[in-house]
């Protein structure tokens, strides 16, 4: 597995296991809980956005296999971080809603 990918998949760890330690251990009331949980993920967000950025105007690799490598790596892995933009604007929403 690339260092890009293992990267990628231990921020979204580590954001799914805030999220849910925040919530299971959250002193506050349901609607601060929920603002504080809505700033976080925006947070995340804007990091994920500017990784996937990175990524794809990275083009440091020569013309060869690992460049045909690297595209695909980086290709997967920009699949895998719009699908978690998606679940983050998906948790957003949620909280939003149960905060209406």
């Amino acid at each position: 597995m690339s260092r890009t990918s293992q990267t990628l998949i231990a921020f979204v760890t580590g954001c799914v296991t805030g999220a849910a330690l925040g919530l299971l251990y959250a002193p506050e009331k349901g609607t601060v809980t929920r603002d504080r949980l809505t700033y976080q993920l925006s947070k995340y967000r804007e990091q994920l956005r500017s990784l996937l950025d990175e990524l794809l105007s990275s083009d440091a690799l020569p013309d060869s296999f690992a460049k045909t490598e690297g595209q695909r790596v980086v290709n997967d892995a920009r699949e895998k971080a719009e699908k978690l933009l998606e679940d983050v604007d998906r948790l957003m929403a949620q909280i939003k809603q149960q905060g209406a």
